[in-house]
């Protein structure tokens, strides 16, 4: 992980008021090591600050109402993808009725969303990089709109097999641009916690979903299909909230380097990005190589230890419906819980030591998860799930602070979605191993010791999941201001980046790009004229 690129040192007399010196770069903190120093210092490097926990009533007041409602919109836009996708897996039994279908067939749908995912990330991911996040993210919502209504007008199997594939690009390509949207324009003090409490909308959408399919299924001539119907609505909603706001500050930081560098040197601003992926991939492939590994690891985490557990109740400790659903959300709310204490004690102790604890804590808590069997395993539930979506919590941050700053969107969706992909066959590998592993039939109900399974499959992943936490990178507090970019350095130069906070600056004193464009075509030839008269002079010597 170690990078062996040194910059151009920082051109003097180069300022902005309002950072300090353009060319500060803020490198990772192994930088320049050699492999043996990087490897050498993993362990120690774990070591916290052991800075005072700031109160989170001042960190949550030092955010403004701008950034307030960058993260609203986005905690609630990724809150209502959790939604709709957990729309399919609370109906099977009445879709397969409705389709002439198994189970095992209408989770096809589940699992059609999870494979399409990575190309929606891709997609939306450098879309949102490129043009900015805010027309990706209502292109977003606006499929969420269509397919939702198309899946609850489904007449046969292959419709909704189609509206759940295209349902998954449309998912895919929102986590990325959430994370960016809520994240990148925070104080930094403040991203821990709200990192925390972003990453848990996926679980509050799993507890909207359980509440709304208990009053919207089976309760009208209409079956399963209004609560799909009614999944299309808030969606309106984002997109107007989303109207209302403009790009975030990082990004039109960004954007104005792209734009200086096609006004001053004719360079357009797409060509612009494709140098800036280019120098990414160059720099950064096995950092991102890294993400995806680690994703996969976290996905695993998640879904080992959730997609399966409802069964366990069922099948093997004879758990009524009521009784899982409960657990389910107990769980769920300690999993809200931890999600936000974890994200913001990160901010403290740092990303990899507070995901390494999680780990090794859920890992004790793996027996009383999958071998009590009574209701006291509720309690179990929540603090396994404290603990797995404890360690989630940073994740979003996690990935902003080691992602290349040009393509943040796209490695953080992107990364996020193929290692969701990697996992989607958890629940099937652990459903497969737990047949080897019978107990005496309930009637004609076969029943397997799933807990086993659930219990030594978690135990692999925490595992993995610590030694990859381990050897990995870390960049907490991160700049996110493109002029602290040595990827954006190495394409634009400084004096472009120097050029764009500047011309941010006139721009805030009333001065529009055709005005700015004359402004400096004019400097151009006065700078030209000079050099002329320099020419003259020295040859009259």
């Amino acid at each position: 992980m170690a990078d062996h690129e040194h910059e151009k040192p920082v051109a003097e007399g180069i300022h902005d008021p309002g950072h300090g010196p353009v060319g500060e770069q803020d490198h990772p903190p192994h930088h320049g090591m050699s492999p043996t120093e990087y490897i050498m210092t993993r362990i120690s490097s774990l070591k916290p600050p052991m800075t005072t926990p700031p109160n989170p009533f001042r960190l949550i007041m030092m955010i403004t109402a701008r950034q307030w409602a960058f993260f609203s919109v986005a905690f609630i836009a990724w809150t209502w993808d959790a939604f709709d996708f957990f729309t399919v897996s609370l109906t099977v039994s009445d879709l397969a009725k409705e389709f002439g279908k198994t189970n095992t067939q209408i989770t096809w749908g589940i699992t059609l969303v999870l494979m399409f995912r990575s190309v929606g990330s891709i997609a939306f991911g450098i879309a949102a990089d490129r043009y900015g996040r805010k027309w990706p993210f209502i292109i977003n919502n606006l499929l969420f709109i269509a397919l939702e209504l198309g899946t609850g007008f489904c007449q046969t199997y292959r419709q909704f097999l189609a509206c759940r594939a295209l349902f998954g690009i449309a998912m895919g390509g929102l986590y990325g641009n959430a994370a960016a949207t809520a994240l990148e324009d925070l104080p930094e003090e403040t991203r821990g916690l709200m990192s925390g409490i972003l990453q848990q909308g996926y679980a509050f959408g799993y507890l909207l979903a359980t509440a709304f399919a208990r009053g919207l299924v089976n309760t009208t001539s209409h079956g399963w299909r209004p609560l799909f119907w009614f999944g299309a609505g808030p969606p309106v909603l984002i997109i107007i909230f989303r109207l209302m706001l403009p790009e975030t500050a990082a990004y039109q930081q960004r954007e104005s380097v792209r734009r200086t560098a096609e006004i001053e040197g004719g360079v357009s601003i797409s060509h612009t990005f494709i140098r800036e992926g280019k120098v990414a991939l160059r720099r950064h492939w096995l950092l991102l190589t890294y993400l995806v590994l680690l994703m996969a690891g976290f996905n695993f985490m998640s879904h080992g230890s959730q997609d399966l557990y409802p069964t366990m109740l069922t099948n093997q400790f004879k758990f009524s419906a009521n009784a899982v659903t409960v657990t389910q959300v107990v769980a769920n709310l300690g999993a809200m819980l931890g999600g936000t204490m974890v994200g913001f004690f990160s901010q403290v102790f740092g990303r990899r030591l507070s995901i390494i604890v999680m780990c090794v804590i859920g890992g004790a808590l793996l027996y009383p998860y999958t071998f009590v069997s009574s209701h006291a395993v509720i309690a179990a539930a929540f603090f396994e799930q404290f603990c797995v979506q404890g360690a989630w919590g940073v994740i979003p941050i996690h990935l902003m602070e080691l992602s290349p700053g040009a393509f943040r969107t796209f490695v953080v969706g992107t990364a996020y979605q193929l290692g969701n992909l990697v996992s989607s066959a958890s629940s099937t590998i652990e459903s497969t191993i737990g047949e080897r592993f019978p107990l005496p039939p309930s009637g004609e109900v076969k029943r397997y010791e799933y807990g086993k399974v659930i219990c030594i499959f978690m135990g692999c992943v925490f595992a993995y999941v610590i030694l990859l936490t381990l050897v990995g990178p870390e960049h907490l507090r991160r700049k996110f201001e493109v002029e602290h970019d040595a990827d954006v350095r190495a394409v634009a130069g400084e004096e472009t980046i120097a050029e764009a906070i500047h011309r941010r600056e006139r721009m805030g004193m009333g001065l529009s790009d055709e005005d700015l464009a004359d402004a400096i075509e004019v400097q151009r030839i006065e700078q030209a004229e000079v050099e002329r008269q320099r020419e003259k002079v020295s040859h009259a010597v």
